[in-house]
């Protein structure tokens, strides 16, 4: 499913139209970004939560030289899926 598939199906289940229905979504999702951008845990209960993560600095291969190369560390987001989310995803419905 992309963007455009999900708009489609959320202004068909509740009743707007694909521009409120894009508007919504788009909103929601710049939203979540500014939160975990800002350091901010986002969380939807039973769906999962969104999160900043710090990642180590390491070292890497240039996978085309083999040369060792300094990977600086990152904050990097992150997703981890909830209870109702991985219970679903599991039965396949």
């Amino acid at each position: 499913m992309n963007k455009g598939e999900l708009v489609e199906a959320i202004s068909q289940k509740i009743s707007v139209s694909k521009q409120e229905a894009d508007t919504i979504l788009t909103t929601m999702l710049e939203e979540i970004m500014v939160a975990v951008a800002g350091g901010s845990k986002v969380t939807f209960v039973g769906f999962g939560s969104f999160e900043p993560r710090e990642r180590q600095a390491r070292e890497g291969r240039n996978p085309s030289t083999g040369k060792s190369i300094a990977i600086p560390a990152t904050r990097v987001p992150a997703f981890s899926a909830g209870k109702s989310f991985k219970d679903k995803v599991a039965l396949g419905k």
